[in-house]
């Protein structure tokens, strides 16, 4: 009996075979199988696709239950048509589709629509099994790559399939035109939707076991499997599966497609070929799978491809009016270039402040990281320093601090957008305590200084740590006098928090002149210690930052003197605490 998988009818699916010839083909499965049981058979590849010509290649997955030659190919001429039959072994077969035994090399088949012989249900089964695989396999590779956004991540369920063929795609050449065509010629997106139904059901899945949850209509990742994937074995498994994947789907894809050239016309055969820059420019074609991965903005969500340069996001997001005059000034940028963006129409202004994310080279990355060597390990790549920014603003943000909002992110251009916050940085205020003659006269600073304490510990209570929280990166807002943490781009949920106050209070101590003693620095560090104390921080981390691991860092810029008291002060906060 014959099964469509796709749920069209059968007349529209096999339109260029008879009844005579499906016989023939079923007689032919029949005869290699032998005595041994058929569990399931399977028309897959172009004809499937609904792009084979009436005479083309006809290609049939044949999974048999103890087949002794274990994996076999047999090609046949039926009815004037080329047939190949890949003949695998049934624990063969599942072994492909559980761990991908193959490489996937048989198993993809059924990523894509396929037409059941036999066994529908059997083959059901086995392409959900495969793609639920798939997916959490490929949701691996977001966490190792974007270890930060991986929790923030809004995925839309098309990325899986697209991102499964392009995998393919990049590892054997020839399969590009295969994919490219199933793109091109879905007729209102039958392929597409015939392949979707496989993921959505495994996803499904995957809600019920706590491993992904669905939030209007889009995927997210559970915390809890993003922490269980961080390791480097997961990388290491997978770059095996990699290499696995390009050895049997090489193997197994050549020697199809080298029947298909030869059963084929001219035309075919001359579109078959391993030109490395003809497939580089082909493959730019294809659907790219980072149009379905979305970041979440101020502004809404902004997939991944986006390419949106500094000069177009003025234009397009920031002014509406055509006749908007565009400033663009760059006010930074050493390790990162940094513009400020001003709008102005109808007598209004609008600011932005714009980041690109440079790789740090090795001349510039080789003084920090002598500076912090054995105590701190900076992000240098600038991808990896844009989704830090990213992600650890957005839950941030979420969980009520104050940081910039993050207007737009053009992943590709490595920029990010952010609102232009007026106000004043802690380095001023800093260096105004050091000149006030009493403590009295700094009342309004210190009290700024003990807020910081307050939000460091309650940003350390959300697992969050700043990475970077020199005094400059920490803004006191000129409208409501809030904190405002800036420059996120060195955060991580599993940083060092103890470097976070060591690197705020030593850093401090650099803008304090040595021959005014050490009471400023005695002064800012027991406020700091009291804000961060009183809203729960925890007093052991705070008697590490005294341990000369930390206080070696800083003693190139900020004097000795200065670095013994704060430290003394760290190292006795359990007695402050009392």
């Amino acid at each position: 009996m014959i099964v469509v998988i796709s749920g069209e009818s059968l007349s529209r699916q096999l339109k260029h075979l008879d009844r005579k010839f499906t016989r023939q083909i079923i007689n032919f499965c029949k005869g290699i199988a032998g005595s041994s049981q058929i569990t399931a058979a399977c028309i897959v590849g172009d004809y499937a696709l609904g792009l084979s010509k009436a005479k083309g290649l006809l290609e049939i997955s044949l999974i048999i239950r103890n087949f002794q030659p274990r994996l076999m190919s047999y090609v046949k001429v039926l009815n004037g048509r080329t047939v190949i039959v890949f003949a695998v072994d049934e624990w063969i077969f599942e072994r492909d589709v559980d761990r991908g035994f193959l490489g996937e090399a048989l198993a993809e088949r059924i990523t894509f629509p396929y037409i059941a012989l036999n066994n529908e249900d059997y083959l059901h089964l086995q392409e959900v099994k495969l793609k639920k695989r798939l997916i959490l396999e490929l949701m691996e590779n977001l966490v190792l790559n974007f270890p930060e956004l991986s929790y923030t991540l809004h995925i839309e369920p098309k990325y899986f399939m697209y991102e499964t063929m392009m995998s393919r795609a990049r590892l054997f050449p020839p399969m590009i035109h295969t994919v490219l065509n199933f793109m091109q010629n879905n007729g209102k997106n039958r392929n597409v939707k015939s392949a979707m139904h496989g993921y959505l059901e495994a996803l499904t899945e995957l809600e019920k076991e706590d491993i992904i949850t669905f939030s209007d209509g889009y995927v997210k990742i559970s915390k809890q499997f993003v922490e269980k994937t961080e390791s480097k074995r997961t990388r290491f498994i997978n770059l095996f599966k990699t290499a696995q994947r390009t050895l049997f789907t090489s193997m197994l894809g050549t020697f199809s497609k080298t029947l298909s050239v030869l059963s084929q016309n001219r035309g075919t055969l001359l579109k078959f070929h391993w030109n490395v820059e003809e497939n580089s420019k082909t493959i730019h074609q294809l659907e790219d799978p980072l149009r379905y991965l979305y970041i979440p903005t101020a502004r809404g969500l902004v997939p991944l491809s986006d390419k949106m340069d500094i000069e177009a996001f003025a234009r397009k997001v920031l002014s509406r009016s055509e006749e908007a005059e565009i400033e663009i000034e760059k006010i930074g940028g050493v390790l990162n270039d940094v513009y400020l963006i001003r709008s102005f129409a109808d007598n209004d202004e609008k600011k932005v402040v714009v980041k690109r994310f440079k790789d740090w080279s090795s001349f510039k990355w080789f003084p920090l990281n002598l500076w912090t060597l054995g105590t701190r390990t900076f992000a240098v790549l600038g991808r990896s320093r844009l989704e830090r920014e990213c992600a650890i603003n957005q839950q941030l943000y979420t969980m009520g601090f104050d940081v910039p909002k993050i207007l737009y992110v053009s992943h590709r251009e490595r920029l990010v957008f952010m609102e232009y916050v007026e106000g004043e940085k802690l380095d001023k205020m800093i260096k105004r305590i050091a000149n006030l003659k009493t403590t009295e006269n700094a009342k309004n600073e210190l009290s700024v200084i003990g807020r910081v304490g307050e939000k460091f510990a309650k940003v350390h209570a959300s697992g969050v740590a700043l990475g970077d929280t020199k005094p400059e990166n920490i803004m006191v807002r000129e409208k409501n006098g809030e904190i405002c943490l800036l420059d996120l781009e060195q955060a991580s949920r599993k940083g060092d928090k103890i470097w976070d106050v060591a690197e705020f209070l030593y850093y401090a101590g650099h803008y304090l002149p040595p021959f005014f003693g050490t009471r400023p620095a005695k002064l800012i560090t027991k406020t700091f210690i009291g804000g961060y104390l009183g809203a729960g921080g925890d007093v052991k981390l705070l008697k590490k930052v005294g341990n000369p691991k930390y206080t070696k860092v800083f003693s190139i810029f900020t004097f000795p003197n200065i670095i013994l008291a704060i430290s003394n002060i760290c190292r006795n906060a359990g007695k402050l605490k009392e």
